[in-house]
């Protein structure tokens, strides 16, 4: 593979990254931008601050694992291999690891932090 490919080859993969990583992480984030119940617990930062930082990670750690494996290896096929590997490993720890706030359904009521019933 040829200088103009493999840049082109690390653009596209940052992509694919960028756009696994943000479709791995929708659903968890659906709880905060819905609101759940009454649309009670709506929190919308997570669009402004969670979603760049996903979309971010999820195209610059594959480009990164590609450009080092690419210099270290010398061979496109198995550095897109580890790319693709460490794509995979990162979501499944975004997933694993990231999970956004949840305040409880109800906060009051005659049983509730000990008042008497």
């Amino acid at each position: 593979m040829d200088q103009p490919n493999q840049g082109s080859a690390g653009c596209l993969l940052a992509l694919a990254g960028a756009a696994t990583a943000t479709l791995a992480w929708a659903p968890l984030a659906r709880v905060s931008v819905t609101g759940g119940f009454e649309q009670s617990h709506r929190d919308l930062s997570v669009l402004y601050v969670d979603l760049p930082l996903i979309a971010l990670g999820g195209a610059l750690l594959p480009l990164l694992v590609w450009t080092a494996a690419l210099r270290v290896l010398g061979r496109p096929w198995q550095a897109f291999a580890a790319a693709a590997v460490s794509l995979a490993l990162g979501v499944w720890g975004l997933t694993l690891w990231w999970e956004p706030y949840q305040q409880p359904e109800f906060l009051g009521g005659p049983l509730w932090a000990g008042a008497p019933g």
